[in-house]
């Protein structure tokens, strides 16, 4: 694993003019941010070693370089699932990848099912905290020391500072944000009611497929996290619609405009970009 990681990020490092402070992984249906993102250098997936290959709708498969609101960022244009048949080395290597070339905070985006009865589609849950389903932990086997400690605190999975800030820029740009709690799953099937209800009888707010492996590995590497998933659809006792990927797509298209507001707000403002620095 750690000679796949630093040939990628050799790869990155030797191509002139990218040096990112921020990186953001961009989920179903919400690549549209990388057209906010100025001076761009775009790199296929294809093209770096080791890297897979994203097989979902949705997913373009492309680092974007370049800066958004004036910070110098990459952005994945789609990302890598467990149930695509990924090892969990797999999923979570490009996060190691950005964090040695020098990313210093990482922004995840998703697609998530609301199971909050509050929730509605098309709603931003900032994520406070995860309930972790997938059967194997990124983290398994030996440990690299080069890359963090065998334990890894999991106290803070998402930054506080973050989550506070993201609430004072949404509020800034004039719109609300919810918070709650995240709880990932394998997939690839979407849940049956009985199991939506398990989800929100447990803490659970929204529900998706990804996400808490990325995080596990960030903090694994010390490196903040700030988690944002778009409310696709609800599912609540009593209302329980059925779901299709095509329905996921659309919807978080149509709120991408304010994830791309909130993001590009919230990295000026950020103790962790180089303003700050």
């Amino acid at each position: 694993m750690l000679h796949r990681i630093h040939e990628a990020a050799s790869y990155l490092r030797s191509l002139p003019g990218l040096a990112p402070a921020a990186g953001i992984v961009l989920g179903t249906g919400l690549g549209g941010l990388t057209k906010n993102i100025t001076n761009q250098t775009v790199i296929p997936y294809n093209d770096i070693p080791g890297f897979p290959t994203t097989t979902v709708e949705g997913h373009s498969g492309n680092l974007i370089f370049g800066r958004l609101s004036g910070i110098p960022v990459v952005a994945m244009q789609g990302r890598f699932h467990y149930y695509e048949g990924y090892s969990m080395e797999q999923v979570t290597l490009p996060i190691r990848v950005l964090k040695m070339i020098g990313i210093k905070q990482l922004f995840l985006s998703n697609a998530a099912g609301g199971i909050n009865p509050s929730f509605s589609v098309g709603d931003l849950m900032v994520i406070r905290d995860h309930i972790n389903f997938f059967p194997e932990s990124p983290l398994r086997g030996p440990n690299v020391e080069e890359l963090g400690p065998r334990f890894p605190d999991m106290s803070e999975p998402y930054d506080r500072k973050l989550v506070g800030l993201a609430h004072q820029t949404a509020e800034k740009l004039g719109f609300t944000i919810q918070e709650g709690v995240y709880v990932g799953n394998p997939g690839p099937s979407f849940e049956t009611p009985a199991e939506y209800l398990h989800y929100r009888i447990i803490g659970g707010d929204a529900i998706g497929m990804s996400t808490i492996p990325e995080v596990i590995v960030a903090r694994h590497m010390d490196l903040p996290v700030l988690g944002v998933s778009v409310i696709t659809n609800v599912s609540i006792p009593g209302s329980f619609d059925k779901n299709t990927h095509e329905d996921v797509q659309e919807a978080a298209s149509r709120a991408g405009s304010r994830l791309i507001a909130l993001f590009s707000g919230l990295l000026p403002v950020s103790p962790y970009s180089p303003s700050f620095a």
